[in-house]
């Protein structure tokens, strides 16, 4: 009976060894890729299918009046999207271009103003945040200015995918319109290989990014929950086996 556990354990340890060591070699970059141009700045290229900034809760915004200076203000898009002004109260925001937040103060401040004229500038813009959980090596929150972060950039800040990574499907949750929360697939391996650089895709803000664990990573963790207790320790394989510590 022991002689029999123990073979079936060495087994188990030989098998997860060796698959875990294959997985954990990642897909060579593809082989259509053009070299870098080298001692050459890359232009600034103007593209005109940027999509208009939409305003973010946290944003701040100065409502200018031409004819009526009194009534300037500065506001921040409220955490229920929503603005106040010293003239009208609750206007939605949130999701909106300035151009098109502009018509609609525009259209209220008529009911009060005569001829109101009136600019909407964006001062200041709030921070984005994402989140990435699962197999990375530093999960949690990151913050940045400016553009959302891709796939690849967010995974970078989380420091990367460990071993036991599935980098082939990886999940974005995001929640839309009215809270509906939506899931998709993405393969960080096509983006980071070059196979695929659409693949990269651009994150929303408040996107979650979850990388799953690979089956290899499965297995461990079946092994060193149910398995390695019985493993003497004399064994000496345990630590082989553990596909965080493994060296590429």
């Amino acid at each position: 009976m022991k002689s029999s556990l123990t073979s079936m354990v060495r087994g188990t340890v030989l098998a997860v060894s060796l698959t875990t060591l294959s997985g954990c070699i990642t897909s060579p970059p593809a082989d259509n890729l053009m070299p870098a141009p080298q001692n050459i700045a890359p232009p600034l290229v103007q593209s005109s299918t940027l999509e208009p900034y939409r305003l973010q809760v946290g944003d701040v915004l100065d409502i200018k009046l031409l004819y009526n200076p009194e009534l300037n203000d500065e506001i921040v898009v409220q955490p229920d999207g929503m603005i106040s002004t010293s003239v009208v109260q609750n206007v939605p925001a949130y999701g909106k271009t300035p151009g098109e937040l502009q018509q609609k103060l525009l259209d209220l401040y008529k009911n009060e103003l005569s001829k109101p004229h009136i600019t909407v500038i964006l001062r200041s813009f709030a921070p984005t945040r994402v989140y990435v959980t699962g197999e990375v090596n530093t999960p949690g929150e990151f913050i940045t200015v400016g553009p959302n972060l891709t796939m690849i950039q967010a995974i970078a800040r989380a420091g990367g995918v460990k071993p036991d990574a599935r980098p082939t499907e990886v999940v974005i949750m995001r929640r839309g319109a009215a809270e509906d929360p939506k899931v998709y697939m993405a393969s960080y391996r096509d983006a980071v290989s070059g196979a695929n650089p659409s693949a990269d895709v651009r994150l929303a803000p408040y996107d979650v990014v979850y990388v799953p664990r690979s089956d290899i990573g499965d297995i461990y963790l079946y092994f060193s929950q149910y398995i390695q207790q019985f493993v003497p320790d004399s064994f000496g394989l345990s630590y082989n086996v553990n596909p965080i510590a493994t060296t590429h």
